[in-house]
């Protein structure tokens, strides 16, 4: 049984299962303070004590009138995946998408976790757009301050 029980000590525990740098669990329980006080984030936890979370960020696009979708962080406890839990937390987010009158879900899955892809295929999701066979990338430059 795992001893986590919140959303900032789930994310925390994916970083380090993944060797991801975190920036402590007391920091991200205050940045989570701050983005979920904001119509633009929700967060979806299953369990008590947590055992899954999701982060999702909505933000507009000039491409979608209702807006867009991004699923920030997902992520199951180690020894509880497998039992449908991240299918119930996936099935929630759209239905709070699709309340929201969101149009487009975005997800980015890097290009090693085959079993994440496969995941979220599973649920629909594609990396190509409609009508083409080339895969999507995701690209991003850090901004110092």
């Amino acid at each position: 049984m795992t001893t986590t029980t919140t959303s900032h000590d789930l994310l925390h525990d994916f970083n380090v299962e993944f060797d991801t740098t975190t920036p402590g669990v007391a920091r991200l329980a205050d940045r989570l303070g701050v983005l979920l006080a904001q119509d633009t984030t929700f967060a979806i936890v299953a369990g008590t004590p947590a055992v899954a979370v999701a982060v999702v960020t909505l933000r507009s696009n000039v491409w979608y009138s209702g807006g867009v979708a991004l699923l920030d962080e997902m992520y199951v406890v180690p020894d509880l995946r497998g039992r449908g839990i991240g299918s119930a937390i996936l099935g929630r987010l759209i239905s709070i998408c699709a309340e929201r009158s969101v149009e487009l879900i975005e997800i980015n899955v890097d290009e090693g976790d085959a079993d994440a892809q496969r995941f979220y295929e599973h649920h629909g999701f594609s990396s190509t757009q409609t009508g083409s066979t080339e895969r999507a990338f995701y690209y991003y430059q850090e901004l110092s301050h």
